[in-house]
């Protein structure tokens, strides 16, 4: 069963981790016990061996969906590790390939995935790294904007470029941000345009901890930035990019319908956390992994923690006043209950049902599409895969 805990939203902590070795100090969370269907939900246990690549190694989980939900309809397959998915005015799809630096269109009601674009300096076969996170301009209808987040061999970085659907080539790609340091393991990758009109990326901190607290650094940071890649003035440093610090590995984000951003974290080997972002907070990674326990003002706690084991969360999506959360290691849809005062208890949807699970991107139509990533290396590939998996009902 999976094991959750829900905590509080303003704990802090001031003690530092030493070297590169386990986390210090005492993560300590108030136990609870909330029943769920079926499923006893209990407090997250403690890990205590450092590895680097706990946030996406391959696991297993037995069960079903709870809450009656549908089975998922398939809207695509055939993918190669898909990862970002934007959708476009006229309601279909594009998706970025991890490995394979494609860009291919999804009609609207499904159907084979044709290619529209390959990016020719994407570093493929780098790990986490490659073609990541896809956002489509909110004025899309008149710029034809496209936006994409990938590895180089130099950097992780930021472009844009028109993609016009149709006879039209694509142009040449813009870059609006570069620099964000490359790693095998914590890249980051997602972006997403917010209800202001700004582009919000998340990083990871490319395997250097430290970055995360460095404010001069891009890494380990959630990003805000005006469409053509520079700091707004309403930023908590109007000359930074930097909207949020101490974050490990953040590749989900999404916004709920007060305007509230929302973003998923991969732990290292303790806790995974759905944190509220609030500017110029400090999440606290590498200084803390989960709940901090003293008292003061220094760092923000997760309203939700899971084991990596169950959760390892990528993708988020908010439909209604739901989170829904994509879990490759979990192999699961979790979903968080939202109201105006934080995050219920969550309950998990296809356990075990798709195998693992990136991108979570709620529909036009008010549908849920969600990627698997069975062919990344980490995962047991099934018939069909990747897939790109359609709910309707939850």
């Amino acid at each position: 069963m999976p094991s959750v805990s829900m905590l509080r939203p303003r704990g802090r902590a001031d003690r530092a981790a030493g070297g590169h070795g386990p986390i210090r100090g005492t993560l300590l969370a108030r136990m609870a016990v909330a029943l769920v269907g079926l499923a006893g939900i209990v407090l997250a246990g403690c890990g205590s061996t450092d590895t680097s690549q706990a946030d996406d190694l391959a696991g297993t989980s037995t069960g079903s969906g709870q809450n009656g939900s549908q089975r998922p309809e398939t809207v695509a397959s055939g993918l190669r590790t898909p990862w970002g998915l934007a959708f476009l005015p006229d309601r279909s799809a594009l998706v970025a390939e991890r490995d394979s630096g494609r860009i291919v269109h999804v009609p609207a009601n499904g159907g084979a995935p044709t290619e529209i674009m390959r990016i020719p300096d994407v570093a493929t076969g780098s790990g986490e790294g490659g073609l990541l996170g896809l956002a489509v301009s909110p004025g899309y209808v008149t710029d034809h904007l496209v936006y994409a987040y990938y590895t180089t061999a130099t950097d992780n970085r930021i472009v844009r470029f028109p993609l016009p659907l149709g006879d039209t080539p694509p142009a040449a790609v813009e870059p609006i941000l570069t620099g964000i340091a490359k790693a095998t393991v914590h890249n980051g990758g997602r972006i997403a345009f917010g209800p202001d009109g700004m582009l919000y990326a998340g990083t990871g901190d490319a395997s250097e901890r430290s970055r995360a607290q460095d404010a001069s650094s891009l890494n380990g940071k959630i990003l805000r930035m005006r469409p053509d890649g520079s700091a707004p003035a309403d930023n908590p440093d109007p000359r930074s990019l930097v909207y949020s610090l101490g974050h490990r590995n953040v590749q989900g984000l999404a916004w709920d319908s007060t305007g509230r951003l929302w973003a998923t974290e991969f732990g290292q080997n303790t806790y995974d956390e759905v944190n509220l972002i609030e500017a110029g907070h400090n999440y606290g990674w590498p200084l803390v992994e989960g709940r901090s326990d003293t008292d003061g003002n220094r760092f923000t706690n997760p309203f939700v923690t899971w084991k990596p084991a169950e959760s390892s969360p990528s993708g988020a999506a908010i439909i209604g006043d739901t989170l829904y959360v994509a879990a490759l290691r979990g192999e699961r849809l979790w979903a968080v209950p939202l109201d105006g005062k934080g995050a219920g208890t969550p309950y998990a949807l296809l356990d075990g049902e798709a195998g693992r699970l990136r991108t979570a991107v709620a529909a036009p139509d008010g549908s849920l599409w969600i990627t698997t990533s069975n062919t990344d290396g980490r995962g047991s590939p099934r018939d069909g895969d990747d897939r790109i998996l359609r709910l309707t009902s939850f």
